[in-house]
């Protein structure tokens, strides 16, 4: 496959994924933020949703304070900001049409259409209320791009490099929406009705509150929470899920091309190896915080490797 070719179904997979993930992110906010009258902090909700999406430096190069609707405004529709979720479906749509051919009619269609509902509902989308609406309709959008090309598309290079991208993104996202709660989970503020609306907040972010229950039958407590954004494999957006499926998508592309592997895939099996051996408890020990800074940078130098080994040819 063309490296031009495998870097614009990469980046429509990353682009995709990453509007997704902003629109759960903002239904979580709204939800926390409406419960601000009972456990405070409905503005710090919209400055740690900044932090969790690598958004606030640009935010505050244009804006003075953190106010819900400016928040509310940057993430969403900004078009200076380069991840609002209306540039990211632009970007997605911009990568599919470079690529249309490697598409099969139902994933071209759900990014398409997509992107004209965007450009349609765009002017009045971050109103108080038609804003849980459209976040609600993202999500779907996201969902029916994503189902489109897990029954549509053929199983070969094309789909490996749409996969890698969205998982990828999907573990980028996961690693950043813990750590900008992990005050809640191992620090002073474990504890109380403010931290437990918070471990319900991040369950949620990941579609993982009911998923929870099946898997620990308990109350919930801040280690489990942990455990199972970043090392239960049953859970599809945990750290290991996602980096075990990098791994494996990796290595089918190495096959299918003469073998031919470079340091993109000994770092992900290293990342893979690490989330597969690791306990919580020692997770826990070592510092959240630390640990989460760590598992942002590996992979965003993964994420480089991949780059430099397959997309710029």
């Amino acid at each position: 496959m063309l490296s031009r070719t495998a870097d614009s179904l990469y980046w429509m997979g990353r682009y995709v994924e990453r509007a997704g993930n902003l629109a759960r992110g903002m239904q979580v906010a709204l939800r926390m933020a409406g419960l601000a009258s009972s456990l405070g902090g409905g503005v710090d909700e919209w400055r740690m949703l900044l932090v969790a999406a690598g958004a606030e430096p640009g935010f505050l190069e244009k804006h003075r304070e953190v106010t819900p609707e400016a928040v509310i405004r940057w993430l969403a529709l900004d078009p200076d900001n380069p991840s609002s979720i209306a540039n990211c479906i632009e970007a997605a749509r911009g990568n599919g049409r470079a690529v249309r051919t490697a598409l099969t009619v139902d994933m071209w269609e759900a990014l398409n259409d997509t992107w004209r509902e965007m450009r349609a509902q765009a002017a009045t989308a971050a109103e108080p209320d038609r804003l849980p609406q459209f976040l609600e309709w993202v999500r779907a959008r996201t969902l029916l791009f994503n189902g489109a090309a897990a029954d549509t598309m053929l199983r070969n290079d094309g789909w490996r490099f749409t996969h890698l991208g969205v998982m990828l993104e999907r573990a980028d996202n996961t690693a950043r929406l813990l750590d900008a709660k992990h005050e809640c989970i191992s620090g002073e503020g474990a504890e109380g009705a403010v931290a437990y609306a918070q471990w319900q907040a991040l369950l949620r972010s990941v579609s993982a509150l009911r998923s929870y229950q099946w898997v620990y039958h308990t109350r919930l407590q801040p280690k489990l929470v942990a455990d199972l954004m970043i090392l239960r494999p049953e859970l599809p957006r945990s750290l290991l899920a996602c980096h075990s499926r990098v791994e494996q998508v990796l290595d089918r592309i190495a096959e299918s091309n003469g073998g031919r592997r470079g340091e993109a895939h000994r770092l992900a099996g290293e990342i893979h190896a690490r989330l597969r051996y690791g306990r919580v408890e020692d997770i826990l020990a070592g510092g959240l915080h630390a640990f989460l800074t760590q598992a942002i940078n590996r992979n965003i130098d993964l994420g480089r490797e991949i780059t430099a080994f397959y997309l710029h040819g």
